[in-house]
């Protein structure tokens, strides 16, 4: 009866958690990528989304909307999950709406006269080089360019830019413009059957240009530089809009329909083949073939060296043999004996048990494309989701290890690996929402979407680590295979190369030379906007780093063991996890060799969520060479005799 409570607690857990994530607006969603696509006749309404302006130079999002805008009368919100309220998205309606397959001409969407105020928000927003985010169909919009070393080959920029300095011809002073003209290309796929009609692409063409007009403003003016009546539609050689005070601005916009071979299922492959993909294919295949080659030395030298220890120890027969043993062997008496701080090993080998299942599964949805860049924000929903519910296998991971150091609070274990990993994170995350905040960013938190945070983390994480506890204490132990001594070995004293600080920094290296060359590819979707989706070899790398992490703190141990140092408790989480050190000064050279933050507050939130990641980074590493050792040391003691 009680196992059918607790099933059905965790049940109800789980439904929360996922109405929670998941906000569903009847009539508005986003359908789920490669399920729902939509139909349109001819003369159909497509509307316009408008979605956060961006920039890779702030790093701060802002709404639409926070620019004086042209906006329709009553503004609405789009439903949004918890990653993309995280992610900073702002999804409102606009004024912009077309008719399926019907071409507009130089439409006004309305006038603007420009105070000192805002003419100053716009030119900001030009210098920190912003760009303006729109969807249609659920397809973000596009700026083509063609490359300038291929002329066949296109690069999509996401958005366009508010818009651009520059210098009239025989003045020095720069000058601020705005795009207000549009010419939107609409790519859509037509049934010949049906005559219904798909939509697989959404480019843009910005300009600037100062309209004229004749006579008085009202609602039936005809512009002179822009006219449907006589054909005269807008290009680069018309004088520009300028930003300045009293300055009028008219925006208006071209809708043009093209017809594509390209079926709703592709639509986006154009968007996610960007630029350098062969480079990028190439550098990760050379990458892994390097580590696996290194890899397999390895593992071929271990097992070498290893049997010819294990045959050795199991021919000794007398005594005086005995006492002459040397190497791991001599050890067997202390190689169990728990660690210092071993509460505090146990948390962190749970928190990273936690970290693995999540990224694991993770990895797997995203390979089978449920997490697509199309499914906006589903990645990071998916990830806080999992993180809560892998919450059963971090506490079951951290009790269990502790129960093995014979320990009997395993309430308190259980308490603190519910809260310390989450708590730090927790903390740096709330001071870069405060910065956020305080510039007045669409990507600062809000406060329900903080009180959901708080809820998964205390409302179910909480309770799901303690129930894992609980199982992990239940569940009884194997025994070690050689007893422990009363009185502890005093450890030689070691080689240089075999000090603690020097192995653990060694160990680190190679771990991170498995992930570095797709850490670029990942840090660029990050802070460049750009789209991630190689989401296959990036499951590939991942189980390539496991591999790497496992036999490099599997040799290190060794060579530790056989130099009588019997503390491997510590040292074999730390070898691999020091990975992590050299991901965040990787991260301090793409910053500086790769970004143009100039802001001191977009430097801090850069610098504080890459230690966020590379702490996270410390912990899986961690966890899989602290497993990795615990493993081989428990195989290679069962294998000798010890009297």
């Amino acid at each position: 009866m009680a196992r059918v409570l607790l099933a059905r607690n965790l049940f109800l857990w789980i439904s929360l958690c996922f109405l929670l994530l998941v906000h569903v607006h009847v009539g508005t969603c986003f359908y789920l990528p490669g399920v729902a696509p939509e139909d349109f006749h001819k003369g159909d309404l497509l509307r316009v989304k408008v979605n956060k302006l961006s920039s890779t130079k702030t790093q701060l999002p802002y709404s639409y909307y926070s620019l004086p805008y042209c906006h329709p009368d009553h503004i609405v919100d789009s439903a949004e999950n918890l990653g993309e309220v995280l992610r900073g998205d702002r999804i409102e309606n606009s004024p912009y709406v077309f008719k399926m397959r019907e071409p507009q001409m130089c439409n006004v969407v309305c006038r603007l006269t420009l105070d000192e105020k805002t003419a100053k928000e716009f030119k900001e927003k030009i210098d920190d080089e912003y760009r303006v985010n729109m969807i249609l169909d659920n397809l973000p919009l596009v700026v083509p360019l063609r490359r300038p070393d291929q002329e066949s080959s296109l690069v999509y920029l996401h958005g366009f830019l508010v818009g651009l300095k520059g210098q009239y011809a025989g003045n020095k002073d720069e000058k601020h413009f705005i795009h207000n003209h549009l010419t939107f290309i609409v790519k859509y796929h037509r049934d010949p059957v049906t005559e219904m009609s798909r939509i697989v692409g959404f480019e843009v063409k910005p300009f600037s240009v100062k309209h004229e007009y004749e006579g008085e403003w009202d609602n039936n003016t005809r512009l002179t530089t822009c006219d449907p009546h006589a054909k005269k539609i807008v290009s680069g050689s018309e004088p520009p809009q300028e930003v300045e005070d009293k300055k009028e601005i008219i925006f208006s916009y071209d809708v043009e329909f093209q017809e594509s071979d390209v079926k709703w299922a592709s639509r986006w492959d154009s968007y996610l083949l960007m630029a350098d993909d062969q480079i990028h294919w190439f550098s990760i295949i050379n990458s892994l073939m390097i580590v696996l080659f290194l890899s397999g030395m390895v593992a071929m030298i271990m097992l070498r060296t290893l049997y010819r220890d294990i045959s050795k120890y199991n021919q000794l027969e007398t005594q005086e043999e005995a006492q002459e043993e040397s190497g791991w062997k001599l050890v067997h008496g202390d190689v169990f004996r728990p660690p210092s701080n071993s509460d505090l090993l146990c948390v962190y080998v749970g928190t990273g048990v936690q970290f693995l299942g999540m990224i694991l599964v993770t990895m797997i949805f995203a390979a089978l494309g449920f997490l697509s860049p199309s499914n906006r924000g589903g990645l990071m929903t998916a990830m806080l989701l999992l993180w809560v519910l892998m919450g059963l296998c971090g506490g079951y991971s951290s009790v269990r290890l502790y129960k093995m150091f014979k320990g009997i609070e395993w309430k308190r274990i259980a308490l603190r690996t519910a809260f310390t990993f989450p708590a730090i994170a927790f903390a740096i995350f709330f001071v870069l929402n405060a910065l956020i905040w305080g510039q007045r960013s669409s990507g600062a938190v809000p406060f329900g979407t903080m009180f959901a945070l708080v809820f998964l983390w205390f409302g179910i994480s909480v309770p799901l680590v303690f129930l894992g506890g609980h199982f992990g204490y239940k569940k009884p132990l194997a025994e070690d295979p050689v007893k422990t001594n009363k009185i502890a070995r005093q450890i030689p004293e070691q080689p240089w190369y075999m000090n603690s600080v020097f192995s653990i920094l060694i160990g680190g290296i190679l771990p991170f030379g498995a992930v570095f060359i797709e850490l670029f590819f990942i840090l660029t979707s990050i802070w460049l906007h750009q789209f991630y989706y190689i989401f296959g070899f990036l499951f590939i790398v991942f189980l390539i780093l496991i591999v790497t992490c496992a036999e490099i703190t599997i040799v290190l141990c060794y060579f530790q063991l056989c130099s009588e140092d019997y503390l491997w408790w510590w040292r074999s989480y730390l070898t691999s996890g020091s990975s992590a050190l050299y991901l965040f000064l990787y991260a301090a050279f793409y910053f500086f060799t790769k970004l143009e933050i100039t802001k001191p507050i977009s430097g801090v939130l850069y610098f504080g969520y890459m230690l966020l990641l590379s702490y996270g980074f410390f912990v899986v590493t961690g966890t899989i060479g602290f497993y990795s050792c615990f493993w081989f040391i428990r195989l290679i003691y069962s294998s000798v005799k010890i009297d």
